[in-house]
């Protein structure tokens, strides 16, 4: 197993029997942020609210949400998980925090759409007595507890896999860089990791602020840039993710791009993966999502049972400082080693990712 994955797998172990060790309890009554004590304990089901941002990225539904749901039920087999999807829309998530606060749910799982617009609704969730377990993105306000990634190493492994890449021709040209959604903090630290590894090594031509992770909204902005540049004069292309990755592409086989420059992204998710097998894309970043849900859904128990979370460390948002916290090292994936990363950790099967469009670069790539 690759050192990053086994170390976040041993966090998660060690989270999951310090939650299984504990007696169901509730925080509803603790007041403050919701972190509880021992003395406040509570016996019967608990409930907790999911929220989870959008459906336009694939990990939400197809892995977020069902092994959050999983490892909730193996910790609680009778607790009530209540899930809501905000598609994009920060208002919507807004009356969604509400209506789980008004339900007096034990605690709730949230990924913000806007982290800063989101604060009112987590500031009421504290005063109602209900911890907040902020997933993925650091929302603002009095947050009880949190898991992502290490946000600003995701950006600094796509901007050092594209740099090696690049190699010589790094100096010769310019990248256009495809940030992510303005609104997403995620984004912004990923930017700034990147920046961190890129800045005096390689010419920026073009940097856009995508909203909404949009692909279309990507494809738009690449599009934009080629006219802009100049389709030669483009060596390579830093996407914050694979959605946009995609978008990005078929701006440049649509402007008679060839070869393609290599163009970066994240999530691991299928349809970037299969660009990377047929050579269109040349990397992702594959961020475990077992280690981040399973840590997300034991911190929510134990923090609605009225326990402290078992947390890696701390980080501040920018309204709460020393918010415990557990962090998951990213990988990078390309061509060379997708067989021991994503096929191996069981993410997709080889037939999965080798359907007949890529049997052959599927041959070619060893994957078979």
């Amino acid at each position: 197993m690759n050192t990053q994955l086994r170390r976040a797998a041993v966090a998660v172990a060690a989270t999951a029997m310090a939650v299984s060790l504990a007696a169901c309890g509730s925080a509803k009554e603790a007041g403050g942020n919701g972190s509880g004590g021992d003395d406040e304990k509570k016996d019967g089901p608990l409930a907790i609210g999911l929220l989870l941002p959008e459906d336009q990225t694939a990990r939400y539904e197809n892995f977020d949400k069902p092994l959050i749901e999983k490892r909730i039920k193996e910790l609680c087999s009778d607790c009530e998980i209540s899930y809501v999807n905000a598609k994009e829309d920060a208002s919507t998530q807004q009356q969604q925090m509400n209506s789980m606060i008004t339900k007096k749910v034990d605690a709730i799982i949230l990924d913000a759409v806007d982290a800063k617009s989101i604060a009112g609704s987590v500031n009421k969730a504290d005063q109602a007595g209900i911890p907040v377990v902020a997933y993925d993105r650091l929302a603002e306000g009095p947050i009880s507890a949190y898991t992502s990634f290490d946000n600003e190493q995701v950006g600094k492994v796509q901007g050092t896999a594209l740099l090696e890449e690049l190699g010589d021709k790094a100096g010769d040209g310019q990248i256009v860089m495809m940030n992510g959604s303005p609104t997403d903090p995620n984004a912004a630290m990923f930017k700034k990791g990147a920046k961190s590894v890129l800045d005096g090594k390689v010419k920026v031509g073009k940097s856009y602020d995508t909203t909404g992770w949009k692909p279309e909204e990507a494809n738009k902005n690449m599009s934009g840039a080629i006219a802009s540049l100049g389709k030669e004069n483009i060596v390579g292309v830093y996407s914050a993710n694979d959605g946009m990755a995609g978008g990005i592409i078929t701006a440049l086989k649509s402007a008679g791009v060839d070869p393609l420059p290599p163009v970066t992204g994240q999530d691991a998710e299928l349809a970037g993966v299969q660009r990377i097998i047929s050579g269109d894309q040349f990397m992702t970043v594959y961020k475990p999502f077992q280690p981040e849900a399973y840590a997300a859904a034991e911190m929510a128990v134990a923090l609605a049972r009225g326990e402290k979370p078992e947390t890696e460390t701390t980080v501040d948002s920018a309204t709460t400082k020393d918010v415990p916290s557990t962090l998951i090292e990213p990988i990078a994936v390309t061509v060379d080693n997708l067989k021991d990363t994503v096929v191996k950790d069981g993410l997709y099967t080889v037939e999965e990712i080798c359907t007949a469009k890529y049997a052959k670069a599927c041959e070619k790539a060893g994957l078979k």
